[in-house]
């Protein structure tokens, strides 16, 4: 009996908790800088804006971020009309020369309209010190720089037409009213940061 509960209590999930930075954190490496599409070359401090930062791992090919493209796309522009700075993040490291160069990355951003930050993440870093594991996972970030909000764009990143929750735009409008984030954690579903 001991050791099923043992087994019960090692394997259990935790409750409501996904890997990655806890909430209540400040935007790790805050002065790393990163080089965006324009060529410009800025910090996620410099990317911040008077209500906050929204940070979205993202990637030019995964099928999950094609499917999210436009969610992806509203849900920045919301973020921005509430001076709250966007910053997508490309941290596939293993196909800079293919489909997520740098150059494909521009062609993809102009392509889709972007009027926000895309940059790349060399090595890795940032998806590191964030955790992040999938394009595309989120993280909002409030006016102080603290974390509020990880996860999903929405509770159906398969399929548009069965969206029953926006997760991320919810977090925003609470953050915006100065109430607490009532869904501070989702699942990110996606593809592997490689």
């Amino acid at each position: 009996m001991k050791s099923l509960l043992i087994a019960a209590l090692l394997f259990a999930p935790a409750a409501r908790h996904f890997a990655g930075l806890p909430i209540g954190s400040t935007i790790p490496k805050a002065d790393s800088k990163v080089k965006d599409i324009s060529g410009k070359v800025i910090s996620l401090q410099e990317a911040r804006q008077s209500n906050g930062l929204l940070v979205m791992f993202s990637c030019n090919t995964c099928p999950y971020v094609i499917r999210n493209q436009g969610r992806t796309k509203e849900v920045c522009a919301y973020a921005g009309q509430h001076q709250i700075g966007v910053i997508l993040l490309n941290s596939n490291e293993n196909s800079r020369d293919g489909d997520n160069s740098f150059a494909e990355m521009q062609s993809y951003a102009r392509t889709q309209g972007y009027q926000w930050y895309y940059a790349l993440d060399d090595n890795a870093t940032l998806a590191g010190a964030f955790g992040a594991s999938r394009t595309p996972e989120c993280y909002l970030f409030d006016k102080n720089g603290v974390l509020v909000y990880h996860g999903a764009i929405d509770d159906s990143p398969g399929d548009p037409s069965a969206v029953r929750r926006h997760h991320l735009q919810a977090a925003i409008d609470e953050t915006l009213a100065g109430k607490p984030v009532t869904v501070k954690e989702t699942r990110s579903v996606g593809c592997s940061i490689r």
